[in-house]
């Protein structure tokens, strides 16, 4: 039987001290926290609650470093510790989480690099959520390797560089893989509630994610959820052919960065896309024919690029609204310019002289006309005026 403390949803003011550090927390294997008003630094007393598996510190007004001593919580499956303000980097001891499946720390004041220890030590990470804080450098390659993730949340953060083209080892993501959700993750790790031994007590993991331009909290569907958000950031260079790889994907959002290429051909292998969103960047080129392939998107957003030609036909594509494609040099269903009428405006302005009735080039041809016509005529007739003159005056006897 399992060893539930759930104090979450209520209105819980103060420090965690005394709770944390008076008695500890042997027996406990579930601390739940969340949406309180608790304040003040996280004490550094984990090493006496050494049997947690799930811990939920999510949206109180927690402050300070993120304690060290959280490296000695072996067992952790699920961290939640979005929502608060917290600050500093990300502490070395965190690698010490072998069991981790869940990590949030979404919606903080954190800064530094992304740790390639994540990547390294972390295997058997689904959720990584780090969005809306203050990393910067770039996204490493040492990422790559956890090839469980399911879900990747670092929009809006200061990072640079490229996209790394080795998110194609992601293999559940690439439905290489597919979700095997171990006895004790279906109980924290993907929102599967469980009888706790106290009465009326249920523990579920969430994860608060951006989808379709809103927020959204997921719990007991989270198990099934797919995404990759980069948005918000500093990327650059072209979007990685092998991220089309990543077909069980239901959410890509990659707007807001400084991206630049085309919008790869083979988009439409990504068949489980609801949502795709890569508006705000310096995309070129076409839209891809194969987007027309993808029936289930329900969220699209390619404005503020430099696209240019026809939107490509399909259900979807025409049902979204005008300002999805806002910002291009795009034609066809839903804008209003139609791409034949483009064509026939370029046609116009540059026939204009060849088509129309150029004033300028026919007053040219009279004027030259009348003055051709005049050099020939007056010399003529002076000449024979001379010649009558000449006659007269011999006549007369001048």
């Amino acid at each position: 039987m399992l060893d539930v403390l759930d104090l979450s949803n209520n209105s819980f003011t103060g420090s965690l001290f005394h709770l944390l550090c008076s008695g500890g927390g042997n027996g406990i294997e579930a601390l739940n926290l969340a949406n309180n008003h608790l304040s003040g630094v996280i004490p550094e007393c984990w090493v006496k609650w050494p049997n947690l598996t799930f811990l939920n510190l999510e949206n109180n007004n927690l402050s300070g470093v993120i304690p060290t001593t959280m490296g000695y919580l072996s067992s952790l499956v699920s961290l939640n510790m979005c929502k608060n303000k917290l600050s500093g980097r990300l502490p070395a001891s965190l690698k010490c989480l072998k069991e981790l499946q869940i990590l949030e720390f979404a919606s903080n004041e954190l800064v530094g690099s992304i740790p390639t220890w994540i990547g390294t030590e972390l295997l058997d990470l689904r959720i990584l959520n780090l969005r809306s804080n203050n990393f910067d450098g770039t996204i490493s390659h040492e990422l790559c390797y956890l090839t469980a993730i399911q879900i990747l949340d670092f929009a809006h953060n200061n990072l640079s560089g490229n996209i790394p083209r080795c998110f194609n080892n992601f293999t559940v993501l690439s439905k290489k893989e597919t979700t095997e959700i171990n006895p004790v993750s279906m109980i924290f790790g993907f929102g599967f509630g469980f009888d706790s031994g106290l009465e009326g007590i249920e523990i579920t993991s969430s994860a608060s994610l951006v989808m379709k331009g809103q927020e959204y909290t997921y719990s007991t569907i989270l198990r099934l959820v797919m995404v990759l958000d980069l948005s918000g950031n500093k990327l650059s260079g072209n979007i990685p052919v092998e991220l089309m790889a990543l077909q069980a994907l239901q959410s890509l959002n990659i707007s807001k960065n400084q991206l630049t290429g085309v919008i790869p051909k083979n988009i439409g292998d990504m068949k489980f896309l609801e949502s795709f969103d890569v508006s705000s960047n310096h995309l070129s080129g076409e839209l891809p024919m194969s987007l027309s392939g993808l029936t289930f998107l329900s969220s699209f957003n390619v404005s503020f690029n430099n696209l240019t030609g026809r939107i490509p036909t399909s259900t979807q594509l025409q049902s979204f609204n005008e300002s999805s494609f806002f910002g291009n040099k795009l034609c066809g269903v839903p804008l209003t310019t139609l791409c034949g009428e483009v064509v026939r405006s370029r046609d116009q302005q540059e026939g204009d002289t060849s088509h129309g009735v150029d004033f300028g080039l026919i007053i040219s041809i009279l004027l030259g006309f009348f003055v051709g016509f005049w050099s020939i005529v007056i010399p003529l007739n002076v000449g024979t005026i001379w010649i009558l003159l000449s006659k007269l005056r011999y006549m007369l006897g001048c």
